[in-house]
């Protein structure tokens, strides 16, 4: 049986912790999750750019630990993308960008034109489009994707890395959209919608032609929006290390469980679980242990 191909196209870079650098990176934290949580059922591959320095090897070193298949991370000149992060009381993180960085100058190349041709699903953000090359890069790989393709837009808003064009042009190339409690409003106004939460999801989907819709609110758990079915379900209780990577993981989950063709309550609760796990560990791509999704 052919194994499904996941791509996670955008940003690499190292969250600089105040106790030291951890890999990440939305795309990047997806794609390790989704590997380790697919345990060899499906290829997992990782499209970005890291720079011809220490931190581009390790993180390259990093994906490949987690089975992510690193053939389209290209060597820029420009150096590895870091991020400060700074946590609140609550272990939730604040970012600070670095500019002009490996993963801002992704390129097209053949190899892409391949692997968009044969891959199942892409999950791309907006942050990884903060620059004029690699936005039209990003595009063009979602766009050359076949329409059986999942599209999965992670908004992922990073100001000021975003703006509203890259948002709407996102939103026309996806057919599946995750976003959490923060990006809802901006995006509610950006689309002129209106309502309690599940009614705004649907209205994403209605105007957007979108096959599911994602909402992940933190300790109050997540929604989901599939077609007319409809998952509300609570967070998992658990002792928070930090939240960096928990929704880079629900969509990781989220995506295998579609890919299997698993109803929206099940969907919904093992991305709830991933997120939870993410949640208890120190840093966006722990290990996994797979009795949380085998059971």
């Amino acid at each position: 049986m052919k194994r499904h191909i996941i791509v996670g196209i955008g940003e690499i870079l190292w969250d600089m912790f105040p106790d030291g650098p951890r890999f990440g990176g939305a795309p990047s934290n997806f794609s390790c999750s989704a590997a380790e949580i697919a345990l060899g059922a499906a290829e997992v591959f990782m499209i970005s750019a890291v720079g011809a320095d220490d931190l581009g090897r390790q993180a390259v070193d990093a994906l490949e630990q987690h089975g992510v298949d690193t053939t389209c991370v290209q060597i820029a000149d420009q150096q590895t993308g870091q991020v400060r992060v700074e946590l609140d009381p609550a272990g939730v993180a604040s970012y600070r960008f670095a500019e002009d960085t490996a993963w801002d100058n992704l390129t097209w190349n053949h190899a892409l034109q391949k692997l968009a041709h044969d891959c199942d699903v892409v999950c791309f953000g907006t942050l990884g489009q903060r620059s004029a090359g690699s936005r039209s890069t990003v595009q063009k790989f979602v766009r050359t994707t076949s329409e059986n393709t999942l599209r999965i837009l992670d908004v992922n808003l990073r100001s000021p890395c975003f703006d509203d064009d890259v948002i709407l042009e996102s939103l026309a190339l996806a057919n599946v959209l995750k976003l959490n409690d923060e990006e809802l409003p901006r995006l509610a106004s950006l689309c002129r919608v209106a309502g309690n939460d599940v009614e705004i999801l649907h209205q994403f989907a209605v105007q957007h032609q979108l096959r599911c819709v994602a909402l992940t609110r933190g300790a109050d758990g997540a929604v989901i929006v599939y077609g007319d079915d409809v998952s509300d379900l609570p967070a998992m209780p658990t002792a928070i290390a930090d939240t960096v990577g928990a929704g880079d993981a629900f969509t990781a989950a989220m995506t295998l469980d579609l890919l299997a063709g698993r109803n929206v309550a099940q969907v919904n609760q093992s991305a709830i679980a991933a997120a939870s796990w993410v949640c208890s560990q120190s840093g966006a791509t722990p290990a996994f242990p797979a009795k949380i999704f085998r059971n």
